[in-house]
């Protein structure tokens, strides 16, 4: 390679941003007394160049002859002073914390750790570039013409979280070159039944370019679910079907457009609370030799080692100022370059924790708030950490939604036949107000879920009462303890019939139960058909057919039902509402907007909630008292239903209430068979056994 010619460039925007005729570089260092910036050609031959301004820590360059695919690095010359925090080493090559696109994976050389394996208080000097991804420039044009934000209301919402490579690994329709990609995300067999399904959102799982640890790898196993980010603005390189350096960005774009133009949003899981540098004895990738100190949370007392808030091993330093303007240049780069429609921060307690504490109205919520792209699309919290005081369930400032772990304990304990509180059961049934309607928040707060990635799914939820951890090399001792599952009888796989009904059965109550809660139903890709990981309840490493949909092994029955399950919230704005139940009359009706009714037909007043514990009850849901004006301001109505739960081991009889709540009720559903065809409606006063752990959905009819 030939000398390249370089001039003084500008600070801003940071990254390696090509304007059509050049390139200009620009990375923020504080500690760094010299940056280099390294170019390799096709065969890896590297050519370093000063970056030949600073102007307020951030080090800039132009260069008129780099243009799109240019592969890059950092080098970073500087103090190595560990006990002071800094780690700055030029043989390391270094990504660029902006960089669009990375190309190649960390290969696990003792050249890319910062010091030596047989002494870890000896700096290593090893060059390591030969070892490590390198950053490519970007070709920032995109054709999104007709594509635009979707801005679905929350309310109307329905939400699926799957990984981009596992949805279609495994897919028929799909050829085999695109599955496991955005390219394959985008086909239309991908598309059409997620269209088919009726959810109006994918929560992709990081898509952040991600590192697959040395010990996964050294034990065979990757890093599936992708929590181990490095790069913050450049799609992971693996999901791409196209390997061309730099190619993943548009194929990710273009899969995008393919999900609005079928009507659906696309939510990212992002994980900006830590980096894949893990901690003093993880390697050094970007941040760490870029400048240590100023973008991780170091101890006090010792400043070789980290806070670590995320059980990874380091926690992002949310006090400083360009740590702040990364995590939103970041966001914003993804939403006006990449045209996601909203987030899900994983760890979301971590990014709120400016010292120790976890401060709601930190720095982050702050520009979060005040942000005129950010603000105004969907912002999901997983509103814990693992440091002390992380769980913050309910805590979160208006305009954010959260995953609601509470609603996901409460739901598992009442199904498998623990006593709950009746208050705790409505609660968590009508959006969780006691969590959310204090602070001017609406129901679609709650995120409303009983399974998710890290976990059982539901299939086994209802077939295992222990995790089966043995394939991810830890002896069971990874995945929480706190399943709340229960196996119907049997662990694990079973032939026995009688099993097999009531599991199917379980699986049924837990799906209606979630779509017709008040708040935002998010639903775990293959939960519609009764995916199994075996036992498995943290498949993190598992990038194998554990996690991978076996479209060959779909339970076809309750598929097609949990189809309808969600066409049937799409149609009733009864179990969709924007605003919270009142619990009285309003609209000029003569009963409660709800009411919560005795297994005997006797109403419950509020007083007794706390103490009655319900294994048994039934629901009043008055659809002609639905605060969800149209665009016109006009009034939505619905029908009114009657809901009954029986998680008693045993049938239950019920008596339907009194004629003013409604003369006749039709069943439209029962999960111990399914939807109800050709029902014969029912009067008000008559007595319905309905049978052991099973609910019975009644609309009425005058």
């Amino acid at each position: 390679m030939l000398p390249v010619k370089v001039w003084p460039g500008n600070p801003y925007p940071l990254g390696a941003t090509y304007d059509g005729a050049g390139t200009n570089f620009s990375l923020f260092s504080e500690v760094a007394e010299r940056v280099e910036l390294c170019l390799f050609d096709e065969l890896d031959c590297e050519i370093r160049t000063d970056l030949p301004e600073n102007a307020g820590h951030c080090w800039h360059g132009y260069f008129p002859d780099v243009g799109p695919g240019q592969r890059y690095g950092f080098r970073i010359h500087g103090p190595w002073a560990p006990e002071q925090g800094n780690r700055c080493n030029p043989a390391k090559l270094l990504a660029d914390p902006y960089a669009k696109g990375i190309d190649g994976d960390v290969r696990w050389d003792e050249a890319v750790f910062p010091y030596l394996f047989a002494d870890p208080n000896v700096r290593n000097d090893e060059d390591s570039a030969p070892f490590m991804p390198k950053c490519v420039v970007q070709q920032p044009f995109f054709d999104w013409s007709g594509d635009r934000l979707l801005q679905r209301p929350w309310h109307e919402t329905i939400i699926y979280e799957m990984h981009v490579k596992g949805f279609t690994a495994q897919h028929p329709d799909i050829p085999p070159e695109l599955r496991g990609t955005y390219a394959g995300l985008a086909h239309p067999a991908a598309i059409g039944y997620l269209k088919q399904l009726g959810v109006t959102a994918v929560e992709l799982m990081p898509v952040h370019y991600f590192v697959h640890e040395k010990h996964l790898i050294d034990q065979g196993l990757h890093n599936y679910w992708g929590y181990n980010s490095i790069s913050y603005f450049a799609p992971h390189s693996g999901y791409a079907a196209d390997k061309r350096p730099g190619a993943a960005s548009a194929e990710f774009k273009q899969m995008v457009k393919a999900m609005h133009q079928a009507g659906m949003e696309v939510i990212l899981d992002v994980v900006y609370n830590h980096t894949a540098e893990g901690s003093h004895l993880g390697p050094v990738l970007c941040f760490k030799g870029i400048d240590n100190a100023y973008y991780y949370q170091l101890m006090a007392d010792d400043r070789r080692h980290y806070r670590d808030y995320s059980g990874t091993g380091n926690s992002f330093n949310m006090r400083q100022p360009h740590v702040l303007q990364l995590i939103m240049d970041s966001l914003r780069y993804w939403v006006l370059e990449m045209h996601v429609d909203g987030f899900r921060f994983d760890l979301a307690s971590a990014l709120a924790r400016e010292l120790h504490e976890v401060q709601k109205l930190s720095a982050f919520f702050d520009l979060i708030q005040q942000d005129p792209v950010i603000s105004q699309i969907k912002l999901i919290a997983e509103p814990w950490d693992l440091g002390e005081g992380g769980y913050q369930v309910g805590n979160f400032p208006p305009g954010w939604s959260e995953w609601n772990g509470k609603y996901r304990d409460c739901l598992r304990d009442f199904w498998r036949g623990h006593e709950e509180t009746l208050s705790e059961f409505a609660h968590r049934f009508t959006g969780s107000p006691d969590l959310y309607a204090g602070n001017s928040r609406n129901p679609f707060a709650s995120i409303n879920f009983i399974t998710a990635h890290d976990g059982f799914t539901l299939h086994d939820l209802v077939s295992y009462n222990d995790k089966h951890n043995l394939a991810n090399g830890e002896d069971n001792r990874d995945g929480s303890d706190d399943n709340r599952s229960w196996n119907c009888g049997v662990e694990g796989a079973t032939g026995d019939a009688g099993v097999l009904a009531l599991r199917a059965q379980q699986q049924r109550n837990f799906l209606v139960t979630l779509m017709l809660s008040q708040g935002v139903p998010m639903l775990l890709a293959g939960d519609e058909f009764s995916r199994t990981q075996q036992g498995n309840n943290n498949a993190y490493c598992q990038d194998n057919e554990v996690s991978w949909i076996d479209w060959a092994g779909i339970d076809q029955d309750l598929c097609e039902f949990t189809r309808r399950l969600v066409a049937f919230r799409h149609a009733h704005p009864a179990f969709r509402r924007r605003r919270w139940f009142q619990g009285r009359a309003i609209h000029g009706a003569d009963y409660s907007d709800i009411a919560w009714f005795s297994p005997a037909g006797e109403q419950a007043s509020e007083e007794p909630w706390g103490g009655w514990l319900a294994k048994s009850l039934a629901i009043f849901i008055n659809g002609e008292t639905i605060p969800n004006p149209n665009a016109r301001g006009e009034p939505v109505t619905d029908n009114s239903f009657y809901l009954i739960f029986n998680a008693h081991h045993e049938a239950l009889d019920f008596t339907l209430p009194a004629a003013r709540w409604g003369q006749s009720w039709l069943p439209v559903l029962n999960t111990t068979q399914g939807w109800v065809e050709d029902a014969i409606p029912l009067q008000a006063g008559a007595r319905l056994t309905v049978a052991p752990r099973s609910m019975v959905l009644l609309q009425r009819q005058d």
